[in-house]
């Protein structure tokens, strides 16, 4: 039995790189990235107006208040999308909207509500500083700048960016085909009718779930029966994809026979069994250069095992970087006892109040009360060593979201 630090360096030196394929914009969110983008131009490229108002020499505006307004000489209004050809003179103002370079001449803008019109002419009841209400150029972007690393993935604050940076289609990584395999006589699918002796398969329904939330294309290949001949026929099935999940049939009963299976068809497995409650019985193997993560059957254990082990070999696959998951230091509210020698991972709700996190589990931890991981929004992780952890001591929380 093996710690999990080891089981996932295990796991990651067996994941390459997918290729990568070119997409447009518009389908570009969610993908994670496979080149560094480069501006080629400043952003904004002029400086240009951040407010309606009067494009005027700031000079021009000095003592001016509600009581002592200046006035100027209106000589050009612009609108969005129109540049002057007119140089601002002493005593003169351009009305300008948001976003217009600024003219030439002019060194601030005056906003509209400090302003009162008059003809030809415009009231300023508001001092303005050299550059105020100037967005500079390239204060955004500059050009030249490395502006979104390759492996980022890409939200749509990225998407603008690019669209910004007139990049219509991105170089990003395939997405990974994962085979999902649930195995039991006991189990039917979602639309059977669930009889005496048997359970519907949510572990195929969430395991498909976990895989789409992290980038992968999930594949249900059924549901194997307990007989060595028809699990793997389904195994068989997987092997075009990128990698392989099997859920149950790999603890010690007489019918667990996912390790004996993978044995016959070759398989090198890098490990069975790890230091950790839920999942102890988790395998990693490695058949035809693919894959295969033999998770355990109980619901929780079967989520908490993809959530440590398969979900950073998928992005691994990705290449991305940021695995969106942060662990921090919560002040635990209520008395634990574990088992010394496993880790531990209890769901758990996790709030900030006073400048501080605090944390609870969420009721009942059994590795088949799904509804303990339905309502967390984190992972209370307990070290190995521990055995008894008093309320108001700090552990540490890893966040689902």
């Amino acid at each position: 039995m093996i710690k999990v630090e080891e089981a996932l360096r295990s796991i990651l030196s067996y994941i390459s790189l997918l290729s990568t394929e070119e997409v447009p914009l518009t389908l570009s969110l969610g993908r994670v990235l496979a080149q560094d983008i480069f501006s080629d131009l400043d952003i904004p490229l002029l400086n240009n107006s951040a407010m309606d108002g009067y494009a005027i020499n700031s000079m021009d505006s000095r003592g001016a208040s509600p009581q002592t307004p200046k006035t100027l000489k209106v000589i050009e209004e612009l609108k969005a999308g129109m540049i002057s050809s007119l140089r601002i003179k002493g005593g003169e103002a351009i009305k300008v909207m948001t976003g217009v370079p600024i003219p030439h001449g002019a060194n601030a803008v005056v906003m509209v509500e400090d302003t009162k019109r008059q003809g030809g002419e415009v009231k300023i009841f508001k001092e303005v500083a050299p550059n105020e209400n100037i967005r500079m150029a390239g204060e955004d972007i500059k050009k030249g700048e490395l502006v979104i690393e390759n492996g980022t993935l890409l939200k749509p604050a990225h998407i603008g960016m690019l669209a910004a940076l007139g990049i219509p289609q991105v170089k990003v990584r395939r997405k990974p085909g994962i085979a999902i395999l649930t195995t039991g006589d006991e189990l039917c699918d979602v639309e059977e009718k669930s009889t005496p002796g048997k359970i519907r398969t949510s572990n195929t329904y969430t395991l498909y779930s976990q895989v789409l939330s992290c980038g992968g294309i999930p594949h249900n290949i059924g549901i194997a029966r307990d007989e060595m001949d028809d699990i793997e026929e389904k195994i068989k099935s997987g092997l075009s994809l990128d990698a392989i999940i099997t859920s149950g049939g790999v603890s010690m009963g007489d019918y667990d026979l996912i390790r004996e299976v993978l044995l016959r068809m070759g398989a090198e497995i890098k490990f069975w069994k790890v230091a950790m409650r839920p999942g102890k019985p988790v395998l990693f193997g490695v058949l035809e250069g693919k894959p295969v993560f033999a998770l355990p059957g109980n619901p929780v254990s079967s989520m908490i095992c993809f959530e440590m082990f398969v979900r950073p070999a998928i992005l691994r696959m990705l290449g991305q970087k940021d695995d969106m998951r942060h662990e921090v230091e919560a002040v635990l509210e209520e008395d634990i006892e574990k088992k010394k020698g496993l880790r531990f991972f209890l769901r758990a709700q996790t709030r900030w109040k006073d400048g501080v996190y605090f944390t609870k589990t969420t009721g009942l931890q059994g590795s088949a009360i799904l509804r303990s991981m339905m309502l967390a929004n984190s992972l209370i992780i307990l070290p190995e060593d521990e055995e008894y952890i008093r309320r108001g001591t700090k552990v540490s929380v890893r966040f689902l979201n």
